[in-house]
This record gives structure tokens, C-alpha cells and sequence, in this order.
């Protein structure tokens, strides 16, 4: 193995157990590149782009408690050119990631913590939260994009070698708006990006489009009854689709300052389905049952329908994994399978109004990915995780066939835990599932890490190739697989 160290950060974290600074949720701190991996089975000659994946990796010792989700950014990285892979990892140096290096500790307050114990005004929906950048990522006009589910700017490295490149020009225009949410989508057939923010001042919402050269090009209000939690978005050739849940921030106490998640289920869920450049107030508004969903599948246009597919929770706010009373929003006991996430699909009808509704698989699954190509257009096949019990780890990955209804599954295995899996097409795929699912496995019983390919037709025989990295890396959010053709930087060398 060729091992360059590039950075060591010194860390002032004192973990004393905590369920999120320790085991596989163990931060890194040392930052490398690494070639010439010990590989079991072989890389695929056709698997040509990069596997990344964004991380909450905590530095410093918070100022008060701290959540599953108040980690700064790490992003890991696997490339995959001809048979040949290498591995990088590096911290995203946001803004408020630079300040609290400087000042050698924390300056803001976590996603549980009263906003007034930040030393700084804080960013996002709720104040006073640093802006990490550490939930999503993407690649968007050759280069890998990171963002952060409160919202914040649009963070951009290197897709390749994960030179950071710092904070997109346009999204100063957005910022007083609260910047991007996570989980916005690239349209592979026209390269645009597609975005959605929100905020605790009306409208509440906003909307806006960034072409395949980067460029601000569509940005519109949606207006909601109030401040609302919206974590992910679809999109179809036409439309983008936004939401409504009847879950959000309690309004009396928000008025005092106080951030108390409630669940309102005498209220509907609602879709706003917004022309991709319409102008404010064409949102049409459809309801369906109440839910919360926190990650959609994919959406596409059928004659008269918007079909929709996605996770719909059983269970919006569950109480605490200890069966004591009230809702846990600590994250001690997070876990996606507490939600009762199912896949769902929703039919909106653009002629009638009319909403129909229809669970596709009752086992309870979340954070799936289906090959980027069909974004927004008919698909087949998805390839979905399967939540381990009370804690925000996966065991393994179910893949669906939404149009037979069969589905099987590949298991890590007793003590080992994986990430959000994409689905990589082959060069020249023929066909949907024509490539590979890619994943990074973290061994606790061995305390090592991996890189998972798998045969996306067979994902029930297993690995081949598992390449083991240099280093155990802990577990992380949302991922994303990008095709090297897609990639604008230096492949000289690999």
C-alpha cells in the first residue's frame, strides 16, 4: 500500500461514551490519500468514476449535548479508473470549521442545545448551529457539491481529489433565504441542479434552478402556512415536487425562542408541485395521508399522473427507544427502522387533483438510491438499506423490483455496518442494473474498514472486490456515485 498522510487535526473531543463519538461512530482525524490497496476478489475494469460519501466526524468537545448530527464534515472518497482504485479523505474547511480551528474549541451550539450557548449568531433554520456541510453530497457541474440539511452554502471540492474549492458565488444570492438545503438533484439529461431551501421567515420557502454551467438561473418563493422541516425533494421533465408534513417545530414555544419538534396527524400531508420555471404562485398544492418522509426514491410523469415513489413513516415521531414517555430528540437511541419506513407511492393527478396512494413493500427500509440516469424518468430498480435496530446503522441492502415486486437482499454480516450503497452503471451499460452497488463497510470486529463492490444484478452473492482501506473510518450519512465522464479534474497518474 502507497500511504500519504496529508493532515492531522487535533482534536479537543472527549467522547466519555458517548453512543456518537465512539465505536463505529469513532472519529478520524488523520487525513490521506492511499493507492496500491489490498484487494480480495477484483475490481470490475469497467467501474470508472468515484464513490463519496459525507461523514459527521466531530472535532471539538461541544458546548452542551451533542447529536448524531452536529459532526463536522469529513467526505471519503473511493475512485475507480480500469481496475485500479484510490482512496482520500479530508474535512471540509466550512466557515465555522476554520473559525473553531483558530479558536482551538466550539463556538456553536448543537442541534439539541439552547441557540443562546453559541459564542457565534449560527446559521440555518434554528440558529445558532455552525453550517458543516456535512449531510449530503453530490456532483453537479464536474464537481462534488456538500451541503447540510439546516441549510447553509453550497460547499464545493474537487470530485476527484477533494481539493477544496471553496463556497459557490451564486449562493450569496441565497443566502439571506437560508442558503440550500441537502438533498438537492442534478437532472442527468439537462445537467441542471435543482434546489429547495427553508427558513423560519415567510414564505418559508423558496425554490431555484442552477444550469449545468453553474450559473443561478431560476429562484422562487413557495409559500407555507409557517416554518416547516423539509429534508428532501424529487423531480420530474417538468416539475419539481416539494412538501408540506404535518411535522414541525411546536409554534407557541417557537415563539419563544424554544425548538420543539410536534407531530400534528389531524393535519394532511401536502405536495407542492412546482413547475421547473414557474413563476411564484404556480405551485399546485395535492394532499395526501399524514406522514413524514425523509428521503424520496424518484418521481417521473405518466400521461395525466405524477407517480412518486419514496419512504413513508409509520411512525413520525416515536417515542423513546427505553419506552419512557415523550419524544427522544436526543439521537442517543436514532434509528431510521423507529420511523416504520416503508416504500411508498403516491399518484398525483394534474387534471383531477386527485392523490392515490399505495405501499409497495412492507419491510421497513430507508436511504435508498437507484442508478441517477432515471432521475426523474421511469425506473425499475432500487437498492435500499436495511436500518440495524435503534441506532443509525445498516445491515445490509435490499434491492426492489418495482415492476415484478421481487426482492433480495446482501447482509454485511454479524458486527459490520455499511453506508448508503449507489448503484454504478457500467461504461456502455446495457440496461438499468447493467453495473454495480458500491458501499463502505465498517468491521467492528476486526476495527477495520472496507470498500464493498457488488454485482447490482446479484447483490445476494456477495462482494467482488472488497478493498480494504488504510484506516477504519466511521459511519456516515448520504452518498453519491459519479460517473468519470461527469468529472472535471486531473486523472494524470491514477
Amino acid at each position: 500500500m502507497q500511504l500519504e498522510i496529508v493532515n492531522k487535526v487535533q482534536p479537543t473531543l472527549v467522547p466519555n461514551g458517548h453512543p456518537f463519538m465512539t465505536g463505529v461512530f469513532e472519529p478520524n482525524y488523520v487525513e490521506c490519500n492511499a493507492r496500491d490497496l489490498t484487494v480480495i476478489g477484483e475490481i470490475p475494469k469497467s467501474l470508472n468514476g468515484v464513490y463519496l460519501r459525507n461523514t459527521q466526524n466531530p472535532v471539538h468537545q461541544p458546548l452542551g449535548r451533542y447529536h448524531a448530527f452536529d459532526g463536522d464534515a469529513m467526505l471519503h472518497l473511493m475512485s475507480f479508473r480500469s481496475g485500479k482504485c484510490e482512496y482520500r479523505n479530508r474535512f471540509i474547511p466550512t466557515k465555522a470549521f476554520i473559525e473553531e480551528q483558530q479558536a482551538g474549541r466550539a463556538l456553536y451550539a448543537g442541534l439539541i442545545d439552547n441557540p443562546r450557548l453559541a459564542e457565534r449568531p449560527g446559521w440555518g433554520a434554528r440558529g445558532g448551529l455552525r453550517d458543516t456541510a456535512a449531510t449530503d453530497v453530490i456532483v453537479h457541474a464536474g464537481s462534488a457539491l456538500a451541503t447540510f440539511y439546516q441549510c447553509g452554502e453550497p460547499y464545493r471540492l474537487d470530485a476527484r481529489t477533494l481539493a477544496f474549492k471553496g463556497a459557490d458565488a451564486w449562493g450569496d444570492r441565497i443566502l439571506p433565504d437560508g442558503g440550500i438545503s441537502a438533498h438537492p438533484k442534478v437532472d442527468p439529461r439537462t445537467g441542471e441542479l435543482l434546489f429547495f431551501n427553508y427558513s423560519k421567515q415567510a414564505p418559508y420557502m423558496h425554490f431555484g434552478v442552477v444550469d449545468q454551467n453553474n450559473r443561478l438561473v431560476h429562484y422562487v418563493p413557495v409559500e407555507l402556512p409557517g416554518p416547516r422541516l423539509p429534508h428532501d425533494m424529487a423531480f420530474t421533465e417538468n416539475y419539481a415536487i416539494l412538501n408540506d408534513f404535518p411535522l414541525f417545530w411546536d409554534p407557541q414555544l417557537l415563539q419563544q425562542g424554544k425548538h420543539k419538534v410536534g407531530y400534528h396527524p389531524e393535519l394532511p400531508s401536502r405536495f407542492g408541485i412546482v413547475p421547473r420555471r414557474g413563476k411564484p404562485g404556480e405551485v399546485r398544492w395535492f394532499e395526501a395521508s399524514p406522514t413524514y418522509v425523509l428521503h424520496w426514491l424518484n418521481a417521473w410523469e405518466e400521461g395525466d399522473e405524477i407517480v412518486l415513489h419514496g419512504y413513508h413513516q409509520r411512525t413520525p415521531l416515536p417515542t423513546r427507544g427505553d419506552g419512557a414517555a415523550g419524544f427522544d430528540n436526543s439521537g442517543a437511541t436514532l434509528g431510521p427502522d423507529r420511523y416504520g419506513p416503508t416504500l411508498y407511492c403516491w399518484r398525483f393527478n394534474l387534471r383531477t387533483g386527485e392523490t392515490r396512494e399505495q405501499r409497495l413493500l412492507d419491510q421497513s427500509l430507508e436511504f435508498g438510491m437507484i442508478n441517477t440516469r432515471y432521475w426523474g424518468q421511469p425506473y425499475r430498480y432500487s437498492y435500499n438499506m436495511v436500518a440495524h435496530p435503534n441506532s443509525f446503522l445498516f445491515d445490509g441492502i435490499t434491492r426492489f423490483d418495482h415492476v415484478s415486486g421481487h426482492s433480495e437482499s446482501y447482509s454485511f454480516g454479524a458486527g459490520r455496518f455499511g453506508s448508503e450503497s449507489p448503484m454504478a452503471p457500467n461504461t456502455n451499460p446495457r440496461g438499468e442494473d447493467d453495473g454495480y452497488v458500491v458501499s463502505f463497510v465498517t468491521d467492528m470486529n476486526t476495527n477495520t474498514s472496507e470498500c464493498v463492490v457488488l454485482d447490482a444484478r446479484n447483490i445476494a452473492a456477495g462482494p467482488v472486490a472488497r478493498i480494504i482501506l488504510p484506516h477504519r473510518i466511521s459511519s456516515g450519512t448520504h452518498s453519491y456515485w459519479a460517473d468519470a465522464s461527469e468529472i472535471r479534474s486531473d486523472w494524470a497518474g491514477f
